[in-house]
């Protein structure tokens, strides 16, 4: 909303529940249990007032946000292309039709993961939930008795979400390599790639919770050339022309292979480091692109980095230690914590919250990485013990 005031831009929240969360916007209250309902409020909005576009804001919006463009008239990606931003199966079952290299994998009915693991797999492999985003559930694999037990993991935490029957599973082989992610705006099919971010140090398992986002990545003017080729070589064979852009890959010597591309920007807090390096923040070049308005995006001489803090233990929050010193660390920027006493940290690949961000900027990406690790090196997560609970029925 801070970004449409500073564009000008005339922005309507469409958001679930009974109350608009945007109110003082002339904001729309969607009806979550009715997908009919919601894109009829949504198409009454539009009549009375013509929408230059309609955007997602999380994962969980982009297939309804995808469909409401398209009644409307608006600026949009095709059926396919959204299932293949929505979905870890369908961007894989499209990548094999269409001849993309990616990961030889087979689909599992997340009711039957009990069963142990299936036949024919290639091992090291990895599990996944096909709809769940932020690494959480992908579980590595060396041996059918770990694709077992990690079968059974997942089956929980699926269980545990209300999600069970309604995801598959994916288990599929290892792709060896080290890990990239890049962020960009499409518009008429054209790509703008905004940042190149690397994920240094291997992430081979057993979980992959993402970490340390640095940019930019650490490659030569040919690799990254190859990526951004390969990029827009893929978004036209999926049909992906318009929106945010947010893709996962790995690079070996048998080139560029793509794990999943979703149709938002990066997650959390980590656009910021995006503004350190184009001087707009990501809301801005989201809302000029959709709106097709110009954005004066200017180009970094230094680098960036975030640090998702990881969760390295479970338990209860007391307290956070360290964050002054931390912040004192030189090209650190600053130390956002979000948790608060009282709240419980889980650990990946269930876990689903980071405890917060720590942002820096140096002149190249080794101090940006020795910033980051040397601010976390100063926090100390006091926990409690997390104790079982139970109810006693009178």
């Amino acid at each position: 909303m801070l970004a449409a005031q500073k564009l000008g831009v005339e922005l309507v929240v469409a958001s679930f529940g009974e109350a608009c969360l945007a109110s003082r916007s002339g904001g729309l209250a969607l009806n979550r249990k009715s997908q009919t309902d919601a894109l009829d409020t949504i198409s009454r909005a539009v009549a009375e007032n013509p929408f230059a576009a309609i955007l997602a804001s999380d994962d969980e919006t982009v297939g309804l946000a995808g469909v409401a463009a398209e009644r409307n008239g608006l600026p949009g990606n095709s059926a396919d292309a959204i299932k293949a931003q929505t979905s870890k199966i369908h961007f894989r079952r499209l990548c094999q039709s269409n001849e993309t290299q990616c990961p030889e994998f087979i689909s599992l009915d997340s009711k039957n993961l009990e069963r142990g693991a299936p036949p024919g797999v290639h091992y090291p492999c990895v599990a996944k939930p096909a709809m769940l985003s932020a690494s959480r559930g992908v579980i590595r694999c060396d041996n059918p008795g770990e694709l077992s037990r990690a079968l059974k993991r997942i089956h929980s935490l699926l269980y545990s979400e209300g999600k069970l029957g309604e995801d598959v599973v994916l288990v599929e082989d290892y792709i060896d390599g080290l890990e990239y992610a890049v962020d960009g705006l499409l518009k008429r099919g054209r790509l703008q790639v905004l940042a190149i971010f690397e994920k240094p140090g291997p992430m081979a398992g057993p979980f992959f919770e993402e970490t340390i986002y640095l940019t930019p990545p650490r490659l030569s003017h040919k690799v990254t050339g190859q990526v951004i080729g390969s990029l827009e070589i893929l978004c036209r064979k999926l049909g992906i022309c318009e929106g945010a852009l947010h893709a996962e890959l790995r690079i070996n010597s048998s080139g560029v292979w793509f794990l999943e591309i979703a149709g938002r920007t990066v997650g959390g807090r980590c656009g910021r480091i995006l503004e350190f390096q184009t001087g707009c923040s990501l809301e801005e070049l989201v809302l000029a692109n959709a709106a097709r308005l110009p954005a004066a995006v200017g180009e970094s001489t230094g680098s960036s980095g975030v640090m998702m803090i990881p969760v390295t233990q479970g338990g209860v929050l007391r307290r956070v230690e360290g964050i002054s010193a931390a912040r004192r660390e030189p090209g650190i920027v600053d130390v956002e914590i979000d948790v608060r006493e009282g709240q419980i940290l889980v650990p990946w690949p269930e876990g689903c919250a980071y405890p917060g961000f720590i942002f820096a900027r140096a002149g190249t990406v080794a101090d940006v990485e020795r910033a980051l690790r040397a601010a976390h090196r100063c926090l100390n997560f006091v926990l409690a013990p997390q104790l079982p609970t139970t109810t006693a029925l009178q």
